[in-house]
């Protein structure tokens, strides 16, 4: 989880800013919202930027931890305790599991209890799988189990979780691409009803003596009398099929629904810029 940083303030005041100079300059230009979404996108860049970092980190850790746990298995062998023995590997270079591995080593010889430990450790790398891992080394610890053969179990199964994971993202990467190239054909034809087909109804005339619909400047009025702004209802509706589409793609590629909110903001930023700039507005 990302918290909150100083250095996020940074980009919130020049978004801020931005925003300011929009509004200043470009309040009756066609070219407010492009800027505005802009600003916007600048404002939070910064943690998005540490989330793609933060998920980077993440499977370095995992892809170290297996180099951890096979070092750890290697020397639980030669006959030597868990806590010896991870003293022994933890000065090893680990990637970014270094500093955790060598607080898991300080604890140990300042005395804390193996299984405390390794919660520590667990927790310290916020990993789902390391916590999974742990959990089971505690209770196999517990239950008298043999260690050896419960940390080779934990190589091969953290082994077929990435290995699943890579598949699964591999096999669903042309569904990735299609989902993709669906919403950007659904934008451009949106864009189209909007910028040529209906101006075209307009010029003919003709639509609201057939059907008490007439449709001018991007507006619809029904028998009613009730003005209802099409350009509005088309832009929530491919802000929506974006927020939709994106959480499909995350979860079908990631299995988190996490991953598919970036996706929704990719779709949707993207989205919004496209029709901002084509259209002039909204």
């Amino acid at each position: 989880m990302i918290k909150f940083k100083k250095k996020y303030l940074f980009g919130i005041i020049l978004g801020l800013i931005l925003i300011v100079l929009d509004t200043i300059y470009f309040l009756r230009s066609r070219w407010f919202f492009t800027f505005l979404i802009i600003a916007l996108n600048i404002g939070w860049s910064q943690f998005w930027i540490d989330f793609f970092r933060e998920n980077k980190r993440q499977k370095e850790i995992e892809s170290r931890f297996l180099q951890f746990v096979r070092s750890l298995v290697s020397t639980v062998k030669s006959g030597v305790s868990i806590p010896n023995s991870i003293i022994q590997i933890a000065d090893e270079e680990y990637g970014e599991l270094t500093p955790y591995a060598k607080k898991l080593k300080n604890q140990i010889e300042w005395g804390i209890p193996i299984q405390e430990a390794l919660i520590n450790f667990g927790n310290d790398t916020n990993n789902p799988i390391i916590k999974r891992a742990i959990s089971i080394v505690i209770e196999a610890e517990r239950s008298g189990g043999e260690i050896e053969e419960v940390l080779d179990s934990i190589t091969n199964s953290v082994l077929n979780i990435k290995k699943m994971k890579e598949e699964r993202k591999a096999s669903v990467f042309s569904q990735i691409v299609q989902g993709y190239i669906v919403f950007f054909v659904f934008i451009i034809i949106m864009l189209v009803l909007q910028l040529y087909l209906f101006p075209q109804i307009q010029e003919v005339g003709s639509l609201g003596g057939l059907t008490g619909v007439d449709i001018a400047g991007g507006a619809m009025t029904g028998s009613g009398g009730e003005p209802v702004n099409l350009d509005t209802v088309f832009f929530s509706l491919i802000l929506v099929q974006g927020f939709f589409a994106g959480i499909m793609i995350g979860k079908f590629s990631e299995g988190t629904i996490k991953q598919g909110f970036l996706h929704s903001l990719i779709l949707m930023t993207s989205a919004a810029l496209i029709i901002t700039t084509a259209k002039g507005g909204i």
